[in-house]
């Protein structure tokens, strides 16, 4: 399957502007698996899959969850939130705002690819290596 658009760094928007994930708005978080992989599995049938660290900014403060044998249970406190905001940032780290008021944000790795969200239809957006974020699908041309 062939990328339908590629965006460097940046990707030729204005510097701190964001790229909105409507996909993931609205939908509630189901289900979580930890692992070598966080996946985070929302109604719909859309993912959320992480590969690198996570800092849940939460009313506790800020807890960094890192994929792996040993990761954290923090996230088990957003299980049956809906997502309020999600976006993609210039640099590639992706956020999600919840209507509880948390948020994730997933950081970008220079050497592999650190996190994706899947939906029906095909969609896949995925971060690549430093920061940069390939869609497929119907996910071209949102935000």
């Amino acid at each position: 399957m062939l990328p339908v658009m590629v965006a460097g760094v940046g990707g030729g928007r204005p510097p701190g502007r964001a790229r909105s994930i409507d996909e993931l708005v609205g939908q509630k978080l189901e289900y979580i698996r930890l692992g070598h992989a966080i996946v985070l599995s929302f109604s719909g049938g859309r993912q959320v899959l992480i590969e690198t660290v996570t800092r849940l900014n939460g009313p506790s403060g800020p807890v960094d969850v890192e994929p792996g044998d040993d990761a954290s249970d923090a996230l088990a406190t957003l299980l049956g939130d809906v997502v309020r905001v999600a976006r993609v940032r210039d640099n590639g780290e992706l956020h999600i705002r919840f209507r509880g008021g948390p948020e994730l944000v997933v950081c970008v790795d220079d050497d592999v690819e650190s996190w994706a969200v899947t939906g029906p239809g095909g969609f896949l957006i995925v971060c690549l290596a430093r920061g940069e974020v390939a869609v497929w699908g119907d996910g071209e041309g949102r935000g």
